[in-house]
C-alpha cells in the first residue's frame, strides 16, 4: 500500500510541475530517495524552462534592435555624403567621420561629423538629418592627430566620396577614416530595409568599394 501511494505521489507531482518522473517502486527509506529524484528532474525542467525564456529574450532584443537601426537609417532624408558637404562649409577643414546616430542618447537622430581643421584642431559638427542644416559644434580632443594626417596624405579619396560609393550598396550610416595597420582605407556601414548591417571597405586611392572581410569574421565569432 505504501509503495502505491509514493509512485502515485511522484506521478503527480511531475504531471504537475511539466516534467516526467520515473516512479520507483520503493518501500520505507526508499520513499525519500523517490521524493528527491522526482524533485531533481522537475528542478532541471524548471531551469531549462528558465534558459529558453532568456535565450527567446535576447532574439527578441537584437530583432528590436535591428528594426531601431533601420528606422533611424529611413528617418534620415539627408545622406551621409550631404551631411558632410554641409559641416565642411560650416566648419572649413577635412572630414573625417561621419555618422548618424542618437543626440546625447535622447530620441532624436542626428548626423555628427568630425573636421581636423588646417590647424590640427578638432571639430565636431551636429548636422539635422531632415534638411542638412548644422545644429552646432563645438570643439573635440584627439590623440591621433599625426596618424590621420599621415593616411590623408596618400588618400585621394575623400570622406564625402567614399560616402558616395558606398551608397551603391545601401543607405550609409557611418563612414570612418581607419588610419591604424598597413592597410589603411575608409570604412562605411550601409543598412539595407529590414535591418541588415554591412560594412565596407574603401580603398584611400581609387574608391574602390569591397566587403570588409574582418568585420564579418568578428561578427560571426561573437554569434
Amino acid at each position: 500500500m505504501k509503495r502505491n501511494i509514493v509512485i502515485a505521489a511522484v506521478t503527480a507531482a511531475a504531471l504537475i510541475g511539466g516534467g516526467t518522473a520515473t516512479a520507483l517502486a520503493t518501500t520505507g527509506d526508499d520513499q525519500g530517495s523517490a521524493r528527491q529524484a522526482a524533485n531533481t528532474r522537475l528542478s532541471d525542467d524548471d531551469g531549462r524552462d528558465d534558459q529558453d525564456g532568456a535565450d527567446a529574450q535576447d532574439d527578441r532584443d537584437d530583432d528590436h534592435g535591428r528594426e531601431d537601426d533601420a528606422a533611424r537609417a529611413a528617418s534620415a532624408d539627408v545622406t551621409a555624403s550631404e551631411a558632410i558637404a554641409s559641416a565642411l562649409k560650416h566648419t572649413p577643414g577635412t572630414a573625417v567621420s561621419a555618422e548618424l546616430d542618437d543626440e546625447d542618447d535622447s530620441a532624436k537622430v542626428i548626423w555628427k561629423v568630425d573636421v581636423l581643421s588646417g590647424d590640427n584642431s578638432w571639430h565636431s559638427v551636429r548636422i539635422d538629418p531632415s534638411n542638412g542644416k548644422v545644429l552646432g559644434s563645438h570643439a573635440d580632443d584627439e590623440d591621433d592627430t599625426a596618424q590621420v594626417r599621415a593616411a590623408l596624405k596618400s588618400s585621394s579619396v575623400t570622406a564625402e566620396e567614399a560616402a558616395k560609393a558606398a551608397a551603391g550598396k545601401g543607405t550609409v550610416t557611418s563612414v570612418d577614416l581607419d588610419e591604424d595597420g598597413k592597410n589603411k582605407s575608409w570604412e562605411a556601414e550601409t543598412r539595407k530595409s529590414g535591418g541588415t548591417k554591412q560594412d565596407w571597405k574603401i580603398d584611400l586611392g581609387t574608391g574602390k568599394v569591397t566587403a570588409d572581410r574582418d568585420q564579418d569574421d568578428d561578427s560571426d565569432d561573437q554569434d
